[in-house]
Formats: C-alpha cells, sequence, structure tokens
C-alpha cells in the first residue's frame, strides 16, 4: 500500500503466525449473525458435515492410483477423487449440456525420494514423464499424440503430507479437487489463454465441489466448518510469490485472487465457475511498480501507514460515497491507545479496536493490535482492521445500527468496498500493490475466532472472508 506510485504487503511465504489479540468487543459488536442477509455469500453455521460422521473408505482395487503406498495421503487422494468422479458425473451435464467422461489416463503417485521405477508403466507417469518431475507439485495431463498417459493426474504423496501436517487433512482432497478442475477444463476448453484465469477457475471447480462434501452430498469425504478455515490458510503457501505478473506464463493467483475463486465456486456453484473467468475479470494481482517498492515489500511505514492513509484513505472513500447519496460525511476522531480503550459514554470497554457511537471515536491498540499487525502482516492488514469499525461510524451518520448481526456483517463487507475503492483506481491518496488484499485475508482469518478480536461476529474465517469478498466484487451495494 501507498501513495499513487503504489505499494504492497509482504513478500514471505511463510505460515501466518499464531497471535492472541483483543477487539470489537462490548461497546458495539456485541453478538454477530450465525446467517447473513442481503450479501451474496454462503455461511456454514456450525458443523458443515459432522465430525463423528463415519464415511466408507474407498478400497484400492475399487479406485487404483499408480504407485500408491496407501499411507494416509492416499486414502485421502483415493476418497477425494472417487467423489470427485460422482460429482462431476452429476454435474456436468447441467453445467456443460454434455456428459462426463472419466479420466483416461489414470491417477499416480510419487515419493520422489522413494521411486520404484517399476511401480510405473514403462516408468513413467502422466505426461510421460520421470516419476520426480511431480516432485513438490500435483498435475493434470492432457491427453496428446505426443506421449503416453496423458489425461492424468499425478501427485507428490510426500508434499500433499506436509501440506496436510500444516493446514489439515482436507487440503490432499482439495489439491485432487483443483487437478480435476483441469481435468473438467480439458474436456470443455479454457476460459482464457492467460493462465492465471485456467488456475484460478480451478479454484472455482474446487470450491463447488467442497460445498458439495459442506452438504452431506459426499460418501466419502466430509469437512466441518472450522476445516474451510485451515482450506483458506492452506492456500497461502499455494499462491504466487508477491509480485508476480498476471501475464506470467504459469501465474496462478494471489491470495485473495486464489481465496476468491473457491468461494465463488463454494457460493454459487459450477455455473458461476464456467461463465465468470474470461478475460475481463479482476485480479489483485500484480509486479511492483518500482525497485524500491519491491525492495520494501511494497510496505509504507508503519508511521506513514497511521499517519497518512488512515486518516485520509478512509475518509476519502466515505466522502464520495456519501456525496453519491447527497450527503456529507463527518470524520470520526481516530484515537490509537496502548493498553486499556478510551471510555465510552461512562465505560470502559475491553476491546482492541472499536467504534463509540457517543463520542464518534474510532479507537485502536497500538501496542496489543495494531502494532503487531503491521509486523505479522503489513500494512494493508492496519488499514482492513480500522475500516470495519470506521464503517460502523458511516453506518451511524446514515441512520444505521452500529451493534448487532447485520452492522459487523456490513462493516466487513465495506471494508472490501473500500478496497474495490482502491483497486479501481479511484482514490487520490493511495494505491492497492500486490499482497495488499492477501493480508486483508490473513487478517479476517488470524482474528475471526480470538476472543477479543473477532469472536463475537459469530463468524468463522472463513465467512468473514467471504462478506469482504463481496464487497470487493460487488461493491458498497452488496452491504
Amino acid at each position: 500500500m501507498g501513495g499513487p506510485a503504489g505499494d504492497t504487503g509482504p513478500t514471505d511465504r511463510e505460515p501466518m503466525p499464531s497471535s492472541s489479540r483483543r477487539l470489537l468487543r462490548g461497546v458495539v459488536l456485541a453478538t454477530v449473525l450465525s446467517t447473513v442477509t442481503g450479501c451474496a455469500v454462503a455461511l456454514v453455521p456450525g458443523t458443515a458435515t459432522p465430525a463423528s460422521e463415519q464415511v466408507s473408505e474407498v478400497a484400492s482395487e475399487e479406485f487404483p492410483i499408480i504407485g500408491a503406498v496407501d499411507d494416509e495421503v492416499d486414502r485421502l487422494a483415493r476418497n477425494a477423487l472417487t467423489d470427485l468422479n460422482a460429482y462431476w458425473s452429476e454435474q456436468f451435464e447441467p453445467t456443460f449440456g454434455t456428459g462426463f467422461t472419466p479420466l483416461a489416463g489414470g491417477y499416480y503417485s510419487v515419493d520422489p525420494d522413494d521411486v520404484n521405477p517399476a511401480a510405473y508403466p514403462d516408468g513413467h507417469i502422466g505426461c510421460g514423464l520421470p516419476p520426480d518431475a511431480i516432485t513438490d507439485n500435483a498435475a493434470y495431463c492432457l491427453p496428446s499424440d505426443e506421449y503416453a498417459g496423458g489425461d492424468a493426474i499425478s501427485y507428490d504423496r510426500s508434499f500433499l503430507r506436509e501440506l496436510a501436517e500444516q493446514y489439515g487433512r482436507f487440503i490432499p482432497a482439495l489439491v485432487m479437487a483443483h487437478e480435476f478442475g483441469h481435468a473438467v477444463q480439458g474436456r470443455v476448453g479454457y476460459p482464457t489463454a492467460q493462465s492465471i484465469g485456467i488456475e484460478t477457475q480451478a479454484d472455482c471447480f474446487a470450491g463447488a465441489w467442497t460445498a458439495w462434501v459442506a452438504g452431506g452430498e459426499a460418501p466419502h469425504n466430509t469437512i466441518r466448518a472450522t476445516e474451510l478455515d485451515e482450506v483458506l490458510r492452506g492456500y497461502l503457501l499455494l499462491r504466487d510469490p508477491v509480485g508476480t505478473s498476471t501475464r506470467e506464463e504459469e501465474a496462478h493467483g494471489s491470495y485473495f485472487d486464489r481465496v476468491s475463486a473457491f468461494q465463488q465456486g463454494f457460493d454459487d456453484g459450477p455455473v458461476s465457475c464456467r461463465d465468470e473467468f474470461g478475460d475481463g475479470r479482476r485480479y489483485t494481482q500484480g509486479r511492483f511498480s518500482d525497485r524500491a517498492d519491491a525492495l520494501t515489500g511494497g510496505n509504507a511505514s508503519y508511521q506513514e501507514t497511521l499517519g497518512i492513509f488512515v486518516p485520509q484513505a478512509l475518509p476519502e472513500f466515505w466522502e464520495q460515497t456519501f456525496s453519491r447519496l447527497g450527503r456529507d460525511f463527518e470524520p470520526p476522531t481516530i484515537v490509537p491507545f496502548s493498553g486499556q480503550a478510551p471510555d465510552c459514554d461512562g465505560r470502559s470497554p475491553d476491546a482492541d479496536l472499536l467504534y463509540c457511537p457517543a463520542d464518534d471515536v474510532v479507537a485502536f491498540d497500538e501496542t496489543d493490535l495494531v502494532g503487531p499487525l503491521y509486523e505479522a502482516f503489513g500494512d494493508y492488514a492496519v488499514l482492513t482492521a480500522v475500516a470495519i469499525p470506521y464503517g460502523l461510524a458511516a453506518r451511524d451518520q446514515l441512520g444505521e445500527s452500529v451493534d448487532g448481526p447485520d452492522a459487523v456483517r456490513s462493516a466487513a463487507c465495506l471494508a472490501g468496498a473500500f478496497t474495490a475503492f482502491v483497486l479501481g483506481g479511484e482514490s487520490e491518496v493511495i494505491t492497492i500493490s500486490p499482497g495488499d488484499a492477501d493480508e486483508s485475508v490473513q487478517f479476517l482469518l488470524e482474528y475471526s475466532t480470538d476472543p477479543a478480536v473477532l469472536a463475537d461476529s459469530g463468524l468463522t474465517g472463513f465467512q468473514l472472508v467471504d462478506v469482504f469478498r463481496s464487497g470487493v466484487f460487488e461493491g458498497s451495494p452488496a452491504c
């Protein structure tokens, strides 16, 4: 994030650090909805598929995977691939108007550090490649006259095991669903020539299948609501390096781009995936504006973030929004604090981030929230956090409620609408940069269940990100 020259967030690809913060508690965000109205999101109340429900394992002879040793990852992959075949057998004709043809080339499991060439036909996996070609990866291979083993999915099971250990047991299934999305494309064609559109459409198809699993339709897979948060966290390792051009030959998308595509499929199904990934789709991924920007990872300094962007960019957005309504916007007072929030209407709120309607004050704790947030994720994470109570201040001026379910949902969505405003180049104060929207996702996921941060919203991180995403793609009318 930065001035007109551009800026962005962190360039590292490490997992998010855990933390414990306090936010939006007591004064205005006491409790929030388990369902959302008036916003194009699909919330998953409680448990998506019962944790106690025992799904049946698919026997290896029922669904052969070449090279599999039937460890946990192979079993998860087999279960997922079986259910993916069932799902697309149901959905393919309603979505594309023709029947689904199973993959002719089969499936391949590889441990690149322990390869037995005799386990593979002629010592090759899909695409006629040597087994170690799939190291740290998974891939779908189109049919071709140039090599044997086309129309096949191959995966590095040791790589998937590492991902599962960090981000949960559903990650191998998610990777299978993404690669199966490419198999779908292999049958109906690609939505665009750009890699980023092809890859995010496959993410969307994976999201549509995951919603089917979450709805309890899958015989061999389940996913709990909390695991959806882990799925989104897993995409952090699967994003392109921050600063990658959308025109790169193998571009897959930023963290926000990939998460958004997955959630679109989850919410709206495979028809949406079919129709909305052409050349006109908006992406947050992009190159740094210059070398200096890249050297800083795109981050404005902490002082600039709090001293310029927070007090100038947020009122700029709301002044323009109110102007379209024929209203004048009065910016609330911004009060940083350390340790104890300022009194609000005679009360001492236990909060790190709040809007006090009695005094028209947006306040945040630099020591416990904003400073650590900047260090962990970057400048735009700070701006996203402050945008939530700032949105409540705007609602207050419009005579809308500033507490309860609808207010919190609206505030998170409006933080997304503010991001759309910056993405669209409408701000004269800041430009959004590669990685900035990624920081928004990281903040919402990391703080969603903290009892003193966003937990009072009653929403999972997946749901909060979905609400935010709705604001980014549909603007303030969605909020």
